[in-house]
């Protein structure tokens, strides 16, 4: 699984996370996607890694401006009742 984490320019409000998350559910094949207006960032996951030109022309195209995209491997959480 790989996060693939964007800073994006341009995001004011809820509304603004929802078209983020909608275009990137539509053109990429995603586990999962969720943005913050007030971070500036959206995170997603994939089973493999996303064409980072593609992303930034789909997310430009609704407006918001990529300003940085960082991947790295991720593995989900798992729950322990031992802190591990």
């Amino acid at each position: 699984m790989i996060k693939t984490t964007l800073t994006i320019d341009g995001m004011m409000c809820p509304m603004c996370e929802s078209h983020i998350n909608d275009v990137i559910r539509k053109d990429f094949e995603i586990k999962k996607v969720s943005s913050s207006h007030k971070k500036g960032i959206t995170e997603i996951i994939s089973e493999t890694a996303l064409d980072e030109a593609a992303v930034k022309n789909a997310i430009d195209k609704t407006g918001y401006k990529v300003i940085s995209v960082k991947t790295e491997p991720y593995e989900k959480k798992r729950f322990s009742l031992f802190g591990r």
